[in-house]
């Protein structure tokens, strides 16, 4: 159990004694937190959680963190971080995303090629009989290899991309499944005497005290 404190002065005192407590949510936080809200502030630590004590899943005979084994699992096959998540809804987006610049990178690499091969066979004389380019003339093919290169080369960026995202989607969604919403976190206020940096003496004002579970 942690608390934090901080010092209000006289004149909000009045004001915050007047208003009715409050109770809060909150989320856990593992590690040593200072909270900064100006010179009065008040450092408290909280007790940092080992590693291995988060490792509550298995992943090929080893011991993980949900996180780590959620986004093994989306870079192994797309989705399948989703399903561990149990985040079903997402499915048609992560295939959308994937399948559809996947699709759109197969499109531009098959004519990519005939394009390619149109053109070698034009530059040595031969008969270009291709299905998307026989009915072409020269120019027209050369600038067809190089809009179709273009495209593909960006499409191997846009694969990449979705291919992160949706594993940095899984890792996520992970992650906020282990935060704590419960009522453990409480804020209230009580009379304290507290000595501000900037105040030669001890000064009367309020403490707002936040205790995490």
């Amino acid at each position: 159990m942690s608390s934090l404190r901080f010092w209000a002065p006289p004149a909000l005192a009045a004001a915050l004694l007047l208003a009715r407590p409050a109770v809060a949510q909150v989320t856990d936080i593992p590690l040593n937190t200072t909270v900064t809200a100006g010179p009065d502030s008040t450092r408290a630590n909280t007790t940092t959680v080992p590693d291995s004590v988060r490792r509550t899943a298995r992943l090929f005979g080893l011991k993980v963190t949900r996180p780590t084994k959620a986004g093994a699992l989306a870079l192994l096959l797309p989705g399948m971080g989703q399903i561990y998540n149990r985040v079903w809804w997402k499915l048609p987006l992560v295939y959308g995303a994937v399948g559809g610049t996947g699709f759109g990178l197969y499109y531009h690499q098959i004519r990519y090629k005939a394009f390619a091969q149109a053109s070698d066979i034009r530059a040595t004389g031969g008969i270009d009989t291709g299905e998307y380019t026989s009915t072409l003339r020269t120019t027209d093919v050369t600038r067809g290899l190089n809009f179709h290169r273009r495209q593909r080369d960006s499409f191997v960026a846009w694969v990449a991309l979705a291919y992160a995202l949706q594993a940095l989607d899984a890792v996520v969604d992970a992650h906020l499944r282990d935060f704590d919403i419960s009522d453990d976190l409480t804020l209230h206020w009580e009379p304290v005497l507290l000595r501000p940096a900037t105040a030669a003496v001890p000064t009367a004002g309020v403490g707002l005290t936040l205790t995490l579970k």
